[in-house]
């Protein structure tokens, strides 16, 4: 499913105009991307979170030179679904 068909869907569901909606889901990814660029978890009940998690600093492989190289410590942003959520998605009954 694309940011479209998501647009379609809430536009058809809700009986508001396409271009508003559009807007209102641009404005929500927005404001999770400026949240989590500020170390902020965002936290939605029933459905999940987006939060940052922590790699910590690594030693890999570059096999074509035959070297190792150190990856430094760094963030990620990742999505943790809600209990119920998860369920639903591997066919509980919830």
């Amino acid at each position: 499913m694309t940011k479209a068909d998501v647009v379609n869907e809430i536009a058809k569901s809700t009986g508001v105009e396409k271009g508003q909606v559009q807007q209102i889901v641009e404005s929500f990814m927005e404001c999770v991307k400026d949240s989590m660029t500020a170390q902020n978890n965002v936290y939605l009940r029933g459905f999940g979170s987006f939060i940052i998690k922590e790699r910590a600093q690594k030693v890999a492989r570059n096999i074509s030179k035959n070297t190792t190289i150190t990856i430094p410590a760094h963030n990620i942003p990742a999505f943790k679904p809600a209990k119920s959520f998860a369920t639903k998605v591997k066919g509980g009954t919830k």
